[in-house]
C-alpha cells in the first residue's frame, strides 16, 4: 500500500482524481468502482472540471457502485443512485445504461448481489476501486468481522455507521439497518484501489489499516496485500501514522516517470 500524505483534503482529492483520470485516458473503456459519502465529493468534483475543462471523455467507461441501502428506491433523496446522478453521473458524458448501482430493492436479494458480481466479471473486472472508510475500518459497508473473502450481499449496519450517515436523512430513525455490499475479496479484486480518508475522526482507521495487522476487525486493512493500493489522506486523518515522515519522504523523491 502506498500512503500519500497531502496538506488537505482537496490536494488528496487532486491526486485521487489524477489516478482516475490517468485510468480513463489509457483505457477509454474501462471499468471504475465508485464510492459515496462526503469523502469523495472533491474527488468527483475535479473528474468534473477534468471533463469540462479538459475533454476527460468518459463515453467508453462502465462504473459499478460500492452500495446501496436495502429499501430505499432510486429517486429517493438519501439514496445513492440519487447522490452518484447528483454528484458525478449528470455532469458527466457517461451513458446511463453504462452505471451499475447495486439492488436494494431486488424481491431476491441474494439472487440480485449474485448478479451484480457476474455483472462485474463480465464487464472485465473493475480497474480502479475508489473507496473511503469509516471510522471502525470498514469499506464498503464490510462492517468489523465480515469475512476477508466476502462478496456482494447483504449487511446489518452497525450502530455507529447508521448514526454517521444519520445526516443524509430527515431522521435519525429513517437510516435503514441494511444494505448491499461489495464485498471485501470483490474489492481486492480491483485492479487499482484508491482508498481516501480526511479528518481526525479517520485518523484511528488509517492508523490500523496502514500499520496495524491484517485483521477482519479492521476490514479496510486488506488492503495492505492489494498489489495497488494508494490511501490518500490529509493532515488530521494521518496523526496516527508512525511512519508519516517516511511516506512524504517517499513521495517527494519518486521517480519522475511515476
Amino acid at each position: 500500500m502506498e500512503i500519500i500524505l497531502q496538506p488537505t483534503a482537496e490536494a488528496a482529492s487532486r491526486i485521487a482524481a489524477r489516478i482516475v483520470a490517468r485510468c480513463v485516458r489509457q483505457k477509454p473503456d474501462c471499468v471504475l468502482g465508485l464510492a459515496t459519502g462526503s469523502t469523495p465529493l472533491g474527488l468527483y468534483r475535479e473528474l468534473i472540471r477534468m471533463h469540462q475543462e479538459e475533454d476527460l471523455d468518459f463515453s467508453g467507461v462502465t462504473t459499478f457502485n460500492l452500495d446501496e441501502y436495502v429499501g430505499l428506491a432510486p429517486e429517493c433523496e438519501a439514496s445513492y443512485a440519487r447522490f452518484m446522478e447528483e454528484n458525478l453521473f449528470r455532469h458527466i458524458n457517461i451513458p446511463q445504461e453504462s452505471t451499475h448501482i447495486p439492488n436494494g430493492r431486488a424481491d431476491d436479494i441474494a439472487f440480485a448481489c449474485a448478479s451484480y458480481e457476474n455483472s462485474i466479471r463480465s464487464a472485465g473486472g473493475i480497474d480502479v476501486q475508489v473507496l473511503g472508510v469509516g471510522r471502525d475500518g470498514h469499506i464498503g459497508f464490510n462492517e468489523p468481522t465480515s469475512s476477508l473473502a466476502s462478496r456482494t450481499r447483504i449487511k446489518t449496519l452497525t450502530q455507529e455507521t447508521r448514526e454517521d450517515n444519520a445526516r443524509f436523512f430527515d431522521s435519525p430513525k429513517d437510516v435503514p439497518y441494511h444494505a448491499v455490499t461489495m464485498g471485501i475479496q470483490t474489492i481486492m479484486e480491483a485492479r487499482k484501489c484508491v482508498l481516501l480518508a480526511f479528518g481526525s475522526a479517520k485518523a484511528n482507521a488509517v492508523a490500523k489499516i496502514a500499520e496495524g495487522p491484517i485483521a477482519a476487525m479492521v476490514p479496510g486493512s486488506a488492503l495492505q496485500m492489494h498489489q495497488e493500493a494508494f490511501l490518500l489522506a490529509d493532515e488530521e486523518a494521518a496523526v496516527g501514522l508512525e511512519r508519516k515522515d517516511y511516506y512524504r519522504y517517499v513521495f517527494e523523491n519518486k521517480p519522475e516517470w511515476q
